[in-house]
């Protein structure tokens, strides 16, 4: 069950705190959007929300081809470790 998600507007915010968050916006390379809930999760609840991959739960599909290729990579060659 995914709960609705709320939306909030913020008036007067400082021109020092604008200028905080956008630059760790363009730090962490992800939106304004983000970074204020990432701070905003951080200061209430006191740590970030967990990812959520329920959508990718049992998509697996075995590739032989892509295997063979990490079973080639993983190949010790001794004559380089001499």
């Amino acid at each position: 069950m995914k709960r609705q998600a709320l939306q909030y507007t913020v008036r007067d915010v400082p021109a020092e705190v604008d200028r905080m968050l956008r630059k760790k916006a363009k730090r962490r390379g992800v939106s304004l959007n983000q970074i204020v809930l990432e701070e905003l999760t951080a200061a209430t609840v006191g740590r970030g929300r967990k990812a959520d991959f329920s959508d990718l739960v049992g998509r697996w599909v075995p590739d032989p081809e892509f295997d063979a290729i990490l079973a080639a990579q993983r190949q010790i060659d001794w004559e380089k470790w001499s």
